[in-house]
């Protein structure tokens, strides 16, 4: 699912440790007196944000070959999913809502919620292939592809995020989140709506649609990233961007292997 965590007032919140503005007056960035190096200890940059999300992404990847490795399919089935990677979901959730209220605690709640959620990808991973042999490398593959073309665009500015923009992912994006959740609630009583998982026209456009909402995304997270060292917040919000931007990361790989699954089943 995607994240909540990098949006306007977040980046408000994070520099002031997880205030709010109305507690801890209107945030202004430090004077810029000048020309500055392009690393500061002290700051948020770029850099520093892609190193932090590297290493997340190390351990989550990590991760997933222990889950991966949890997932028992003899004769080509998977009789039952690992608890431990339900119990990852859960604590890598739990991880993130911490942080939302707790900017300052990213260097920490970061690599928790890789390894967790890392426990869970590797395990639905095991499970997709078990059913689908060579879905998890298309399904990997082609999230490196999107991710590489939403970067382009945004770099270059054909993908231009403005405010209209913004209100129209997240607004679309807590749709989806509200959704999920009440899917998850009604599949407790044996309710789940079935296009969800439905190989149908309107399923796969379903899974389309999720999908490039997750893209998207992307584009805001890239934006977050540059505004905050553009406006130079203190050094831990780079932790708290990492991820935010890795939760986006994985929420597109599993939206590709459910819709790359529904493909393969027309």
């Amino acid at each position: 699912m995607s994240n909540p965590m990098l949006n306007d007032k977040r980046l408000q919140a994070a520099a002031t440790g997880g205030s709010s503005v109305a507690d801890s007056g209107q945030w202004t960035p430090p004077i810029d007196d000048g020309p500055v190096s392009t690393w500061n200890p002290e700051v948020m940059t770029v850099r520093g944000t892609a190193w932090a999300t590297t290493m997340l992404l190390g351990l989550l990847l990590v991760a997933a070959v222990f889950g991966w490795n949890m997932v028992d399919a003899p004769e080509g089935e998977v009789y039952e999913f690992p608890a431990m990677a339900i119990g990852g979901v859960l604590l890598g959730f739990l991880a993130v809502v911490v942080l939302h209220f707790k900017p300052t605690w990213g260097k920490i709640l970061g690599p928790v919620y890789a390894v967790a959620q890392g426990v869970f990808v590797g395990a639905i991973s095991r499970a997709y292939e078990t059913a689908y042999d060579g879905i998890v490398l298309q399904a990997a593959g082609v999230t490196v592809a999107v991710f590489a073309t939403m970067l382009f665009l945004y770099g270059t500015r054909i993908l231009k995020v403005t405010d209209r923009f913004r209100r129209i992912v997240i607004g679309a994006t807590i749709g989806i989140a509200v959704f999920y959740l009440g899917s998850l609630l009604f599949s407790l009583f044996g309710a789940t709506p079935p296009f969800i998982s439905s190989t149908s026209i309107f399923g796969i456009g379903f899974s389309l649609f999720v999908a490039g909402l997750a893209a998207f995304n992307l584009a805001l997270d890239f934006d977050f990233i540059e505004r905050g060292s553009a406006a130079r917040l203190p050094a831990h919000v780079e932790w708290y961007a990492a991820v935010g931007l890795l939760v986006t990361i994985v929420w597109l790989y599993l939206e590709i292997l459910r819709l790359l699954a529904k493909l393969r089943e027309r």
